[in-house]
């Protein structure tokens, strides 16, 4: 995965995090506490948000590092898929009530964790 790639990545999850988390906050938020989601719709936005924060920090990174490219873009595509399944499948589990969405969270939770570990290997080589 590119420097570029992960920048535009990071700034389209950035503006989607704002718009997914103030809709929850505002626009849907009588729902989420009827359902008893309200937290879990936050953890979601929340563990979104931090790993955006980290993919445009790797991005950087990329620019500066040209030859940690190939490795930071295996952290990135590990955040990235990790994202997707757990806030993914907690927004799901929010907006469906179906519970079983919410067997899909560790699974993002592992690739998250992956790509922590995948970037402490990669600096502890510096």
């Amino acid at each position: 995965m590119s420097a570029r790639l992960i920048l535009q990545l990071a700034a389209l999850l950035g503006a989607l995090t704002v718009a997914i988390g103030a809709f929850g906050a505002h626009g849907l938020r009588p729902m989420l506490e009827a359902s008893g989601r309200f937290d879990t719709f936050e953890t979601a936005v929340r563990y979104q948000f931090y790993h955006t924060l980290a993919l445009l920090a790797v991005g950087v990174l990329a620019i500066a590092r040209p030859e940690l490219r190939g490795p930071l873009g295996t952290t990135a595509a590990l955040w990235l898929g990790g994202i997707v399944f757990f806030s993914g499948s907690l927004y799901a589990l929010c907006f469906s009530g179906i519970t079983k969405f919410g067997a899909v969270a560790p699974i993002g939770g592992l690739l998250l964790i992956a790509g922590w570990v995948r970037l402490l290997l990669l600096v502890s080589k510096l």
